[in-house]
């Protein structure tokens, strides 16, 4: 099995190349372009399969997929100081920890 196959893929209409255009998230260099929404997903599939059985081949590095990476919930974020009193006033009306609020607002 191909780890490509548990990539993260997306196919968007491009307005500017006024087809669609397949990607793939873990390998963000790639692109495949197709007038068919179907064919450019099949398209980017078999490219990201191609990419990772050289990099293989090659003893590269091949980017895990993000569906199978471990997440701890935790990440720092720095904002302004007015944005940090606003968010902890907003809270504290809520009656809220800052940190559930933030939560809210970044799972909404």
């Amino acid at each position: 099995m191909n780890i490509a196959e548990h990539y993260s893929y997306r196919v968007n209409w491009s307005v500017e190349d006024q087809e669609f255009v397949g990607t793939v998230l873990e390998l963000p260099s790639l692109s495949w372009l197709e007038d068919d929404s179907g064919v450019a997903f099949s398209g980017i599939r078999k490219l990201a399969a191609d990419v990772v059985a050289d990099l293989e081949a090659n003893g590269e590095p091949v980017p895990e997929p993000l569906s199978e990476r471990n997440y701890s919930g935790k990440f720092v974020v720095r904002i302004p100081p007015q944005a940090h009193r606003r968010l902890a006033e907003e809270a504290a009306e809520q009656n809220v920890s800052l940190n559930r609020l933030a939560s809210l607002k970044l799972s909404a």
